[in-house]
């Protein structure tokens, strides 16, 4: 295999020109004639940051120029669309570009790894690049995470939220949870538990560990109980982990009104004695 695949940006740098080629290799071309990267991950730009790098190529123009492929009736994009968008929204007519010859698959590789340089992708952007170096081009995760640096878990877990309903992406996109909470909530095949769950964060906060801890109690309770289990206050939850450690032994929190039931388990004789010596402290009757 070359190396150009061996890892994050190689497949970019080869062709990025040095020498000779980067002072004879630059030619202007006018800004319409460019369309963008059909396999382009990012599915949106943020306004205010193209803003600034317009500003920015007004001041200095665009330094670093385009990397595209010729069509027959113009050019395509293989990188640097955001430098593109930017320069059309500075004002410029053309632009500096490099013409090279990419496949079709270089082109998402490489759009991803740009991407991936400048942490542009969102995790649902990333994940269904990898699903479609997968699918369009049967690259298995291995090849894929070679291609791109990551390691081949990286790229399996990334693609595992691609399973998640529409409202857990759409939350995950917007901000409202993060990528690890996105996974800790995996293990749930109810998506309405899930999204009761991603209600639950928003509200409280909870922290990936928490929510991780709430997901292994739901798939362990009855489906009866689970969603009574979500709205459990988590200082429930820590109070019955303190109380577990002092007794030994399973215990469970029931909030009923003003008051509630504590329900310590026991499973032998030997562990209702042990009990009886922590709690009562007299002698076995």
């Amino acid at each position: 295999m070359s190396t150009q695949r061996r890892g994050l940006g190689r497949g970019l740098e080869s062709l990025i020109p040095t020498g000779e080629e980067a002072l004879t290799g630059v030619r202007e071309v006018p800004v319409e004639r460019i369309t963008p990267n059909p396999w382009q991950p990012r599915r949106g730009m943020q306004e205010a940051a193209l803003q600034e790098l317009a500003a920015s190529i007004r001041e200095h123009g665009l330094i670093q120029p385009l990397i595209v492929t010729q069509t027959s009736n113009g050019y395509q994009l293989v990188t640097g669309e955001r430098r593109w968008r930017a320069a059309q929204m500075a004002g410029l007519r053309t632009v500096p570009v490099i013409v090279k010859e990419v496949s079709e698959r270089d082109k998402l590789e490489l759009a991803l790894v740009e991407n991936l340089q400048r942490a542009d992708l969102n995790p649902l952007e990333e994940a269904m690049a990898y699903q479609q170096l997968s699918e369009e081009f049967g690259l298995t995760q291995a090849q894929i995470a070679q291609r791109v640096g990551k390691s081949r878990a990286a790229v399996a877990n990334a693609m595992r939220l691609l399973r998640l309903p529409d409202g857990v992406k759409r939350a995950l996109v917007e901000g409202e949870i993060s990528e690890g909470h996105a996974r800790a909530l995996l293990p749930l095949e109810d998506e309405a538990l899930q999204m009761e769950v991603v209600q639950r964060i928003r509200r409280e906060g909870l922290n990936v560990r928490q929510v991780e801890s709430l997901v292994r109690r739901l798939v362990a309770a009855p489906p009866e109980t689970r969603s009574a289990e979500v709205r459990r206050p988590p200082e429930f939850v820590a109070l019955e982990n303190e109380f577990r450690e002092a007794l030994g032994t399973k215990v469970r929190l029931i909030r009923e009104g003003q008051g509630g039931r504590l329900i310590i388990y026991f499973y032998s004789d030997e562990e209702l004695q042990a009990l009886y010596d922590t709690i009562v402290g007299d002698p076995w009757p």
